[in-house]
C-alpha cells in the first residue's frame, strides 16, 4: 500500500515561465560552460551548422582560459569582459538564427 505525502510536506511547485528560457549574463565559469552544452545539443539537433559550433566552442575555450589568466592576474579583466562581450553576442546571433528556423 502506497502511503500518501504528509500534509504540509513540500512538494513539486510549479514556476511559470511562459515557455521561454531567460538568457543569462555569462558572468562565470558555469554560464560559459552551459553555452557549450547548448551549442552541442545545437548541433546534435541540426539547428546550427559545425562550423559555427566549432566557433562557439573556440570562443568558449578562450574566454575559460581567460577566466584563468585574470585570477592569476586580475589586470587582464578587461580583456575577459570584451572576450565574454563577442560570446554574448555570437549566442545571441546564434539564437536568433535557430528562432528563426523554427
Amino acid at each position: 500500500m502506497k502511503s500518501s505525502p504528509r500534509a504540509g510536506a513540500p512538494g513539486l511547485r510549479v514556476i511559470r515561465g511562459e515557455g521561454q528560457r531567460k538568457q543569462e549574463p555569462l558572468a562565470d565559469r558555469n554560464a560559459v560552460a552551459r553555452v557549450l552544452m547548448e551549442a552541442g545539443a545545437d548541433l546534435l539537433l541540426r539547428r546550427i551548422s559545425p562550423v559555427r559550433a566549432q566557433e562557439i566552442e573556440r570562443k568558449v575555450d578562450r574566454v575559460l582560459d581567460l577566466f584563468d589568466r585574470v585570477d592569476a592576474a586580475p589586470v587582464l579583466m578587461p580583456v575577459l569582459k570584451r572576450h565574454l562581450d563577442e560570446l554574448e553576442a555570437l549566442m545571441r546571433e546564434t539564437r536568433e538564427v535557430r528562432a528563426a528556423r523554427r
